[in-house]
């Protein structure tokens, strides 16, 4: 039979009671206390008894009865309430499918039958009311026991250990804790909300407290729970399976919050795997592996910030980034530690948002998150789930975005984690070409398995409405899009058109875009995308030319405009003139997605330098052009990412190990005054920044810019008018060469009659030589660049200077 919750409505005690009270004799007689398999003759003597009893009472009973006496049990013949062999073997060898339908309580022909499996257990009583009843030993771990009922009652269990009893519900007395409705989305995976539905989640189910465990493992030939509840020794808990979903379940009363597990499949071939809960929501830290019971407790004051962040999309709103790895930001500090230093010292800076490195579970430290075996566990190095949470409160509190890069692309090898999980491939594609991803030794997920893709789709609303995550900055999508990335000829197949896209991944990209931005206004998906694919940032309904729609990211990585500008300023000034289309060519695309300016930690390390480091010549001029860079920088059409340590032009490599230098700004330090000039600069360009229009809303407008002088090849000079939507200008001109350039004539509109400097990044106070054009510039009515009119300014050497309408 199904077996039923163990709260019916009724009172457990009279009910107790009365099947107590019509089986005292049988029970007395059969188990002198104690509920003992039934001899041959036992059986026959009670058999005979209890047909009697029903002769003798239906022929007193009158002709006419409203309502009915309740009837005593039927003559019939008993059967042995022991596990029979071919379950109890599936049972030992971890490889049944409905545990539920053999343990706990069962009607059976002469009553119901009792059977429990607890290896070690010395022996196992039920308790119903004021009825105890000890089940029979069958060895091996198995107890049973017949009892004369009409009905299974409300019962306990008392399992006796050397040196303790314990007294607990029976978790085979309960009804699966998964209802239809999830079953069936898990199976269409369209789930959107996958995590209430899998993992351990601590409930009250059927009116009592416990813990349901799910987990999605269609290959198995049985699972089982093991964790610090039961000494990891999953043998007394079985899961079963839930039809063709692949769905496993266990509801097991009396744990909750804190309690480590995993679980234990049987594979198709018998052996056994210990493995982390792919949906777990806390981890242990590692290099420990295993997973937590969780639930959360914190309590949100970002209401106000919540409500105003969709207020205007990404693209046309401020939007600079100060990027971090939250172990190494301060090395040492928890979640709740950065929350006190953190949020100040990003809103001191002027950032609008901060962009956190993979903060979820990984196992080794070195891939700074990007090898990911927890994919909603924030990782336990920092605290707990809800320490995070409190991290990302404060920053929304200081007014600072929260974006997560997030990391669907690719998950390591390891053997507790995703890699055939079920003993076959699963997670990954099952064809080997596709599984292996060559650069970085990890598994490529199947996206074209419903339920892989269901489990990275919610896996990203995850972050968004459980940690109210502002934007995920989607990692390595040039990975997932073409079947050839990093493969040699011979090593990839074409897809069913011939050609090298993987339309599984387009799918998936596009599915994960459209349901994170209806069911969480105001956030932000970007891209890290590489490549010239047409329409990562176009909505997914638009079709391009290359018959696809669009993947619906709301920004891209610029990865183009990084690359050519950074090898512009790594070159000596002389020879600046031979690459100065690398800073030019970046116009030419800039309109044909919506774009962020990427410096971020992959261009500071493993041999690369840092920003400061990259440029040529003495310390002095090192500094200039950095400054100089940034000031081109925040004012080129784009969104802004500077990686930690480079706001005040850290000399050495990042390393996780150690984090940013922070003794540069210690004012012991002889040359503090260099490297604080350089966080005051960036300080003043973010505020500059949120306060002129021109520099952001139009990022995505042809219209919003307009070069003045892109070709002074000779001079080392950039000059370009960014417009604001009410067509207000910013003059912005950059001088890339060490010499001060006096008097020198750059065209500008006509209808502005005058300008003055509101940014220079020669200023004495950020380390310049203050080389200023401290009066009001007036036009002159000279056309000059196409332009009718023309001004005359004193450039600063290795600077940018930012002009506005006085």
């Amino acid at each position: 039979m199904t077996p039923r919750p163990p709260s019916s409505g009724s009172d457990p005690k009279k009910k107790a009671a009365q099947a107590a009270k019509s089986a005292k004799k049988a029970v007395e007689k059969k188990t002198s206390g104690k509920a003992a398999a039934p001899k041959k003759a036992a059986e026959k003597k009670a058999t005979a008894k209890k047909a009697a009893a029903v002769k003798k009472t239906a022929k007193k009973a009158p002709a006419k009865q409203t309502p009915p006496a309740p009837q005593p049990l039927e003559a019939e013949t008993v059967v042995s309430p022991a596990v029979d062999a071919h379950d109890r073997e599936r049972l030992l060898a971890g490889t049944h499918h409905d545990p539920h339908g053999v343990l706990g309580a069962h009607a059976v022909p002469g009553g119901i039958a009792f059977r429990a499996f607890r290896p070690y257990a010395l022996s196992v009583t039920v308790v119903a009311g004021d009825l105890r009843a000890e089940l029979h030993d069958d060895g091996d771990g198995f107890f049973s026991g017949l009892l004369p009922l009409r009905e299974v009652p409300s019962y306990r269990l008392l399992v006796a250990y050397e040196g303790t009893v314990q007294d607990v519900e029976d978790a085979y007395g309960f009804l699966p804790a998964l209802g239809d409705l999830d079953l069936h989305l898990i199976g269409e995976g369209r789930h959107e909300q996958l995590w209430t539905a899998l993992g351990a989640e601590p409930m009250i189910h059927g009116g009592v407290t416990g813990t349901r465990f799910t987990v999605w493992a269609p290959n198995a030939r049985g699972v089982r729970v093991a964790g610090t509840f039961n000494f990891w020794d999953g043998s007394a808990f079985a899961m079963r399976s839930l039809g063709s979903t692949g769905v496993w379940e266990l509801f097991v009363p009396g744990i909750g919050e804190g309690e480590l597990y995993k679980f234990e499949i049987t594979r198709p071939d018998g052996s056994k795997t210990l493995r982390a809960d792919p949906l777990a929501r806390r981890t242990e830290v590692p290099p420990n592996t295993s997973s937590i019971i969780h639930a959360s407790h914190h309590e949100w004051h970002d209401g106000a910030w919540l409500e105003q962040r969709g207020g205007a999309p990404a693209h046309e709103a401020p939007f600079s980034v100060y990027e971090v790895h939250l172990a190494s930001w301060r090395p040492g500090l928890t979640y709740r530690q950065l929350a006190d230093q953190l949020p100040a010292y990003v809103k001191d800076l002027g950032f609008t948002h901060v962009e956190l490195m993979p903060v979820a579970e990984h196992p080794f430290g070195g891939s700074w998150g990007y090898q990911v075996t927890g994919f909603y566990a924030p990782t336990a190095r920092l605290g707990t789930p809800d320490d995070f949470k409190y991290l990302v409160d404060a920053l929304h509190q200081a007014g600072i975005g929260v974006l997560m890069d997030w990391v669907p692309a690719h998950f390591p090898r390891d053997d507790w984690a995703l890699a055939e999980f079920d003993g076959r491939t699963l997670y990954e594609h099952e064809d080997p070409l596709r599984a292996a991803h060559p650069d970085w030794g990890t598994l490529e997920f199947d996206y074209g398995r419903r339920e892989v893709r269901n489990f990275l789709v919610a896996n990203a609303i995850y972050w968004c409405e459980e940690f109210h995550i502002d934007g995920l900055r989607v990692d390595a999508v040039a990975s997932m899009l073409y079947l050839d990335y990093s493969r040699e000829p011979g090593q990839w197949l074409p897809n069913e058109h011939g050609g090298r896209e993987n339309l599984d991944a387009v799918d998936f990209l596009q599915e994960m875009n459209a349901t994170v931005y209806r069911r969480v206004p105001g956030v932000v998906t970007i891209a890290e995308e590489s490549t010239a694919w047409d329409g990562v940032t176009r909505a997914t309904h638009h079709i391009g030319p290359g018959g696809f729609g669009g993947l619906g990211f709301g920004l891209k990585w610029n990865m183009g405009w990084m690359h050519d500008s950074l090898d512009y300023a790594q070159h000596e000034p002389v020879h600046r003139k031979y690459h100065h289309h690398e800073m030019t060519f970046s116009m030419v695309y800039a309109y044909s997605e919506n774009y962020v300016l990427p410096i971020s930690h992959d261009e500071v390390v493993h041999g690369k330098r840092s920003l400061v480091s990259k440029m040529p010549g003495d310390w002095w001029q090192q500094r200039a052009t950095t400054r100089a860079y940034l000031g081109f920088m925040w004012a080129h059409p784009g969104k802004q990412l500077l990686f930690m340590g480079q706001e005040f032009a850290q000399g050495a490599e990042w390393s996780e190990a150690h984090g940013p230098d922070w003794w540069l700004l210690d004012p012991a330090y002889g040359a503090e005054a260099d490297h604080r000039g350089v966080r005051d600069l960036v300080r003043d360009l973010n505020i500059v920044y949120r306060h002129t229009p021109a520099l952001w809303q139009r990022d995505t407008d042809p219209a919003g810019f307009q070069w003045v002088v892109g070709d002074a090849v000779e001079d080392n000079v950039f000059a370009f008018l960014r417009y604001d939507a009410d067509g207000t200008p910013l003059l912005a001109v950059s001088n890339f060469s060490p010499v001060v350039r006096h008097d020198y004539r750059l065209g500008a509109p006509e209808d502005i009659p005058a300008w003055h400097e509101s940014l220079n990044t020669d200023l004495a106070k950020y380390g310049g030589g203050d080389v200023t054009n401290p009066d009001v510039i007036k036009p002159e009515p000279q056309s000059w660049h196409g332009h009718p009119a023309s001004v005359l300014l004193t450039l600063p050497p290795l600077a940018t200077v930012w002009l506005r309408p006085a």
